[in-house]
């Protein structure tokens, strides 16, 4: 990401936010002698507002703001849960309370409509920006138009049918009405066919939104329409069609771990991703994925708080999720260690005698089947069996095999609150999710045969070579498919909301929302930020039950 001079696009940007707090660089004063003529006279001003979008759209990705992450990707889902023991109560997990006053309710909203209105900016400005050359406007403006269908695709999927603003916002206003969901899938449509016209088949530069990412995102929205009660037999075909002609584009990498690992981040899968690198001028807060899915490990003997592991945040992998991995499944390896290693000596007892455990050592183990009693008192480390992931050990209250398929050794031992400064890519978009997308169509379309044969490659690349037959293909068995291959990738709570399976997978699977049975159908919306019914005096209405 290029560094974004914020005094020259923040003469444009000023006014163009709906029900958003301001970023930093908004807030500054402009002490630059630019006017909006000069701003408007530079063509390079022109590549700063697309950059803008860019940036907004990694940022509010990587967090929600500083200590918020991913609350509403896979946390209350069948695969990730609170880390915690399985009492007490949770909003958005259990769905216990869960009212209108959440906070990151709030939080997202905000943030899907600044990315929104950044994009808008750009597009009603390029044509009064002088000396831009027609191919970058056109490719610009196809971008922006990618990231805003994105953003119209996470607000309706999470909150209904939402206020469609498509302009600059350069007056005060208030009277927002929610447009029908129907109207917003019209329009993410829209944004996506312009993209898809407009933006480059190669990038001009890594990183830059393609032909391709534009084709797999309107495969996932044809995917999730088809679902829809205006949706149509075609949405399906047409997904599929779409996801066939990125898998064609991509070849999938030899290997998962391959795949996964730090020092193959561009590879022939990936087409598209947030850069952060290592200039911290352009890093923004950082890649955090290398904190997810992990346990405060560094309480236990041999450990300390070191920048292998690193500091892990909340949620935790549900125990389905573990069990899913058949003993050949090759991405097991690469997702989880089930082995932590001491990082200094430490001495435990062991049948009455001292017993050093030296730097390298096992320090903590997570058996796939559990261990007996006696095979635990005989040895040195901590052994942790499946059924007390979720049991206070007297260490942790919660702790289940380390996540790593995101790691970045070398990092920062980090709190929540601080910049993650992870520098490797965030993968958003790569082939192998299109397989998937390809295998549910198919599924949708009444073909299961081509759908298992999508499914069969993707699971031979895992080291699972039986093929899949057609009679196999359910949803659960792709949704089982989709967790193995991307979980902390894409959002879980929209698949298995899309697939009519959140409340069923959910108090199946996640032992917390189980416990609180609080999960309904209503919750298949969240609820409206109750500041924005404030903010329009009504004029935007709350979802039903809330």
């Amino acid at each position: 990401m290029k560094y974004i001079n914020y005094k020259l696009i923040g003469i444009l940007l000023m006014a163009g936010i709906l029900g958003t707090a301001c970023d930093s660089y908004l807030e500054e004063e402009n002490k630059s002698s630019k006017t909006i003529q000069l701003a408007l006279s530079d063509p390079k001003t022109f590549d700063q507002l697309v950059a803008s979008v860019y940036e907004r759209s990694r940022e509010t990705t990587t967090r929600y703001e500083p200590n918020v992450y991913y609350q509403l990707e896979d946390l209350g889902t069948d695969i990730v849960t609170r880390g915690t023991t399985i009492s007490g109560v949770s909003d958005i997990n259990d769905y216990v309370d869960f009212n209108p006053l959440n906070w990151t309710v709030s939080l997202y909203w905000r943030n899907q409509y600044s990315i929104i209105s950044a994009a808008n900016v750009a597009i009603d400005n390029a044509d009064q920006i002088q000396g831009v050359v027609p191919a970058v406007k056109t490719a610009g403006i196809g971008e922006v138009k990618f990231f805003r269908a994105m953003s119209y695709f996470n607000l309706v999927e999470n909150y209904g049918g939402v206020p469609l603003v498509l302009n600059q916002v350069t007056s005060s206003t208030t009277d927002y009405v929610r447009a029908t969901e129907e109207a917003v899938y019209t329009q993410i449509l829209k944004d996506l066919e312009d993209a898809l016209a407009g933006v480059n088949e190669t990038p001009t530069a890594y990183g830059r939104v393609t032909k391709d990412a534009v084709r797999h995102l309107l495969s996932r929205v044809l995917l999730t329409k088809g679902y829809k009660s205006f949706g149509l037999p075609a949405d399906f075909t047409s997904a599929a069609t779409l996801a066939e002609t990125v898998i064609s584009h991509h070849a999938l990498v030899s290997s998962f771990a391959s795949l996964t690992s730090i020092a193959n981040q561009r590879n022939s899968e990936v087409f598209f991703s947030y850069l952060f690198g290592s200039s911290a001028v352009s890093r923004g807060w950082g890649n955090s994925r290398h904190q997810l899915y992990k346990f405060p490990y560094y309480d236990y003997p041999g450990m300390i708080r070191g920048n292998l592991y690193q500091k892990g945040l909340d949620p935790l992998p549900t125990l389905f999720f573990y069990n899913l991995f058949d003993d050949n499944d090759q991405r097991a390896d690469a997702t989880f260690r089930r082995e932590i290693l001491a990082d200094k000596a430490f001495t435990a007892t062991v049948n009455g005698s001292p017993v050093t455990v030296n730097p390298g050592g096992r320090a903590i183990y997570f058996p796939k089947v559990a261990w007996t009693p006696a095979e635990i008192a005989a040895v040195p480390y901590k052994v942790i069996n499946p059924d007390k992931y979720f049991v206070v050990d007297g260490v942790t209250n919660a702790h289940t095999p380390m996540f790593k398929k995101f790691d970045e050794p070398g990092v920062a031992f980090k709190q929540p609150n601080e910049l993650s400064e992870g520098t490797r890519d965030m993968v958003m978009m790569r082939s192998g999710e299109a397989y998937l997308i390809a295998a549910e169509a198919y599924l949708k379309s009444s073909n299961p045969t081509t759908a298992a044969a999508r499914l069969t490659t993707l699971r031979a690349r895992a080291g699972l070579t039986t093929p899949v037959t057609a009679g196999q293909v359910t949803l659960d068995f792709i949704l089982d498919e989709r967790a193995r291959e991307l979980i902390g990738e894409v959002n879980r709570w929209m698949d298995l909301k899309r697939t009519g399976k959140l409340l069923e997978r959910t108090l199946l699977h996640n032992p917390h929302a189980a416990m609180n049975n609080a999960l309904k159908e209503k919750h298949l919306l969240r609820p409206i930020p109750q500041y924005e019914i404030d903010n329009t005096g009504g004029s935007i209405v709350q979802n039903p039950g809330y």
